[in-house]
């Protein structure tokens, strides 16, 4: 039986059940809602769903624009996870991946009265104690939060992020419908192991709970600001701490212009050139040198001051790489730039996660194919942008995932070229790529980086050979005493259990009206008892039961569509 943890049993669950398995099935999912027999898992005494018919005009859709219009109906945290979905074309099928990016908040702007409680329930102060002046219309609205201009009592012009009331309820409650049903998933399609629903699920729980706590985008954001500290060509909005909390983030106001705005940047007279080349410089310092990097440097993300200086904004998703995957990332590029296919082949299969057998010899094939289709092209029709686009197609096709923030350093990348194109049309990633990733490589063999690699390979050795001999003995001891346990799952039988205990309920059933008519027969032929119509009426009690029994029991047959 699913365990309380897996769903929610509260009344609003159980009506946000109603209302997601509805719109699947509006959709044309109710074929996938009816193999995982939600029903009996919820032991509701009805059905919480009925199947019925989808409607012409939606059937005519393809099943990737059907999903995201259900998505989209069910609201934010959703809409969140279909957003999430298009940036891991590594977890999903491309066509999937491709709707899911059409996915946008249409949510209407919380009215200013709930955005003040807000506020004020944050820090438990009056809202004028706060801000010398709120703009109570807002310049952006999501469905997470809302942002507004201010002005603080020193005169700093600002802008106040606060979230929206209510969502991280709508958010646990929904959070707790998808974890369940990818636990269904999971148990019930076969196929389902090769997406993962119960991991993807736990990322978008992480990453949609990162994402509402604004304190920790505050912090980020500051730490940006450090790492930013010996050049002048970023300039990152200040926090300010005392009109920040958990729900609610104010940063420095800053002026600046659109980056795609180009005729505002010709009248400021701004060089598009350098600042494509900015643009360039600043992302790939942040991943190749520190490892934290904006993970979404798309045009309303990006201001552009005096002196092409470049301003990001909204650090609410960012991407980190640990020396770890910034020494996987440098043996694969080293590979593609050596043409070692086999280096390639080993480095995807033993750094990815595999989800079912490769077929090695197509795989090797078509790594040699996509590094012949790249080696040798002119850098003027070099696109950086498709290269790791195809790369990512070849993971998709073998099933193989890598870590998340290497997939959304790879969207990062393309987002970043497709603007600085916008900007300058000679521009190309390679020449601005191809110097850091050689110093990157030329610091890994380095005898200082060798000399702190041996040195952690000896730690970690020597913290095993210390540890050896208690897990050694431990084991020796469970087995002495007959404690050494190994814990099976079964996985693919709950709905066989779930068919055989209907079987032999309808069994029982059919068994005890045969004895009610039996019974009753007997009764008929003996004349003994209170008499209706010349008839026991006993026996003709016994015969209205059997009846109303064997009437539910054929209900029952032909509404699940087994006969």
């Amino acid at each position: 039986m699913l365990p309380l943890t897996r769903i929610n049993r509260n009344i609003r669950s159980l009506k946000r059940y109603r209302q997601v398995l509805g719109v699947l099935i509006k959709y044309g999912f109710g074929h996938i809602v009816e193999q995982l027999n939600i029903n009996y898992y919820l032991e509701l005494s009805k059905r919480i769903v009925t199947l019925g018919t989808v409607s012409q005009g939606i059937e005519r859709l393809t099943q990737p624009e059907r999903l995201r219009m259900a998505m989209e109906e069910l609201g934010p945290s959703f809409v969140k996870l279909g957003q999430l979905l298009s940036t891991r074309p590594d977890l999903i099928p491309k066509d999937y991946a491709d709707e899911f990016r059409k996915l946008q908040d249409k949510v209407p702007a919380v009215p200013f009265d709930a955005i003040r409680t807000q506020i004020e329930a944050e820090f438990d102060r009056s809202i004028d104690e706060l801000f010398a002046h709120i703009d109570p219309q807002p310049i952006a609205a999501g469905s997470v939060a809302q942002v507004h201009r201010s002005r603080l009592h020193s005169g700093e012009e600002v802008v106040t992020k606060v979230r929206r009331p209510g969502i991280v309820e709508i958010l646990e409650t929904d959070l707790d419908i998808l974890g369940g049903l990818a636990y269904l998933v999971d148990k019930h399609l076969p196929a389902s192991d090769l997406y993962n629903p119960t991991g993807v699920v736990r990322e978008f729980r992480r990453s949609i709970f990162r994402e509402i706590d604004f304190t920790r985008e505050g912090h980020v954001t500051e730490r940006f600001a450090q790492q930013s500290l010996d050049t002048t060509i970023v300039r990152t909005p200040k926090v300010f701490w005392d009109q920040t909390g958990a729900s609610v983030l104010t940063l420095e106001y800053i002026r600046g212009t659109k980056i795609t705005d180009f005729t505002a940047l010709e009248e400021r007279n701004l060089n598009p050139k350098k600042i494509a080349e900015n643009c360039a410089s600043l992302l790939l310092e942040q991943i190749l040198r520190h490892g934290l990097f904006h993970g979404d440097p798309h045009p309303g993300n990006i201001l552009i001051l005096p002196g092409e200086q470049i301003c990001f904004l909204d650090y609410g998703m960012v991407g980190r790489l640990d020396d770890e995957l910034k020494q996987q990332l440098a043996e694969l590029l080293m590979a593609v730039l050596q043409r070692d296919a086999d280096r390639i082949l080993t480095l995807l299969i033993y750094s990815g996660e595999l989800t079912r057998e490769i077929d090695r010899p197509a795989l090797k094939r078509d790594i040699l194919e996509f590094i012949d289709d790249y080696y040798d092209l002119p850098l003027e029709q070099f696109n950086t942008g498709r290269l790791l686009t195809d790369f990512i197609d070849i993971l998709n096709r073998y099933r193989i995932r890598f870590p998340a923030d290497l997939i959304l350093l790879a969207k990062a990348l393309v987002t970043l070229e497709g603007v600085a194109r916008q900007l300058d049309p000679d521009f190309n990633l390679v020449v601005h790529l191809q110097p850091r990733i050689e110093r990157l490589i030329r610091d890994r063999v380095s005898p200082a980086w060798i000399s702190r690699d041996l040195l952690g390979l000896g730690r970690s050795y020597s913290s095993l050979v210390r540890q050896l001999p208690h897990d050694l003995r431990e084991l020796l001891h469970r087995i002495n005493h007959n404690k050494f346990k190994i814990d099976l799952e079964h996985r693919g039988l709950e709905r066989l259990i779930t068919d055989l205990d209907k079987s032999s309920n309808r069994i029982s059933f059919s068994l005890i009206i045969a004895a009610l008519v039996i019974g009753s027969s007997l009764i008929m032929q003996t004349d003994k008892g209170p008499m209706l119509l010349g008839f026991p009426v006993l026996g003709l009690f016994g015969y209205c039961i059997a009846g109303f029994l064997g009437l539910g029991l054929a209900i029952a047959v032909l509404r699940s569509g087994r006969l």
